[in-house]
């Protein structure tokens, strides 16, 4: 019987989301494991939460500027923060479910490039033409990406999964359900990867 897959939820604008994202897969892989990718938007959780953007808070924002770039060379991550930030991650999140349901691994490459594109490669990710050009690389037509960043059906759907994400109890970005067990954070990991190894403690 195959295993559940391991659900990573993450915001394109979510600094410690792109680093996870760079060794998710290879965790659960490691364990016979697939992951289910399921980007959200932070700014509709935190309505639920009261929270802010890490950067806007007191005392923590400045700690976190900098851990960002001290998480990210700890694991060798490319990495340099985007301007502006954070940023809107709405037509990113919509094009990913969209493609997701035309072919789940080409949104996982469209989800990797984009997060390549606005981190070490400061590309403005929000803007259509940019996640057009990314998308073509992939071999999806222009004129469908740009389309579906308005079809009505695409923005109900991500309005859906952030529902569901936050159903499911998803605070932050990454945060990771295995087997319904939460993770919360870049830094845990190896907990994630410990977890699965041991079916947990």
């Amino acid at each position: 019987m195959a295993k559940a897959p391991v659900d990573f939820y993450f915001d394109f604008s979510s600094p410690y989301g792109y680093i996870a994202s760079t060794r998710i897969d290879e965790i659960a892989e490691r364990h016979g494991r697939t992951v289910a990718w399921r980007p959200i938007l932070l700014g509709v959780v935190f309505k639920t939460t009261g929270m802010g953007p890490l950067p806007s808070v007191p005392l923590k924002g400045a700690y976190s500027l900098r851990d960002f770039e001290r998480s990210a060379r700890l694991y060798g991550v490319s990495f340099k923060m985007p301007t502006p930030f954070p940023f809107n991650a709405v037509n990113p999140s919509r094009l990913f479910y969209w493609l997701s349901d035309r072919d789940p691994g080409l949104a996982r490459r469209f989800a990797l490039a984009a997060y390549h594109a606005a981190f070490p490669g400061q590309q403005d990710i929000t803007k259509p033409d940019t996640l057009a050009d990314l998308a073509a690389n992939l071999g999806v037509k222009r004129e469908e990406t740009l389309a579906a960043l308005n079809d009505p059906a695409v923005k109900e759907r991500l309005k859906v999964e952030v529902d569901r994400g936050i159903a499911a109890g998803v605070f932050g970005s990454p945060f990771i359900l295995v087997d319904g067990e939460p993770f919360w954070g870049a830094d845990r990991l190896d907990q994630v990867d410990r977890w699965l190894q041991t079916g947990g403690w």
